[in-house]
């Protein structure tokens, strides 16, 4: 099943749906995110509002095409200097394993590197997250080097621009 999806900017009304996945132990396990008090729709919201007026950063929501249901985050962090730090989750389960982090992934490189201009994007993947690992090996990230439980990889815009 190839699931439909497109970005959108992340929105405030979003925290409404992902305080729960930031509570869901099993979405976090391959993630340094470390729950220490539940999270709430309105710390969520006051999280989010922080993050969204970040000029150094770049927050989509993942969306079904043909229900425009979100079901995931994928972001540019840090960028500066022609970099940017990668990051991605998929909070609903049921669309797990479907191809939909490597489509986000496409779509968000693409406009880093086209739009943003952007040279390199890095990424820290945990070791024992070998979905995720392949899906960014298959996009042509490359392992650089590795730190405890998490392997950093980049990719450069010239290998994107070549590839796909």
């Amino acid at each position: 099943m190839n699931t439909q999806i497109y970005l959108r900017p992340l929105a405030l009304k979003d925290a409404d749906v992902s305080y729960k996945w930031r509570n869901d132990p099993e979405v976090w396990s391959y993630t340094k995110f470390v729950l220490k008090n539940p999270i709430t729709a309105e710390i969520e919201k006051q999280w989010l509002l922080n993050k969204l007026n970040l000029a150094n950063e770049k927050r989509f929501a993942i969306c079904v095409k043909n229900t425009n249901e979100y079901i995931g985050n994928i972001q540019l962090l840090d960028i500066e200097n022609e970099r940017a730090e990668f990051h991605l989750f998929i909070g609903e389960k049921k669309y797990w394993g479907k191809g939909i982090g490597y489509n986000a992934s496409l779509i968000l490189l693409k406009y880093a590197f086209y739009n943003l201009n952007l040279k390199h994007i890095f990424l820290e993947v945990h070791s024992d997250n070998l979905a995720a690992y392949s899906i960014y090996k298959k996009i042509g990230f490359q392992r650089v080097s590795q730190q405890a439980n998490y392997i950093k990889m980049v990719i450069n815009s010239s290998v994107l621009l070549t590839a796909n």
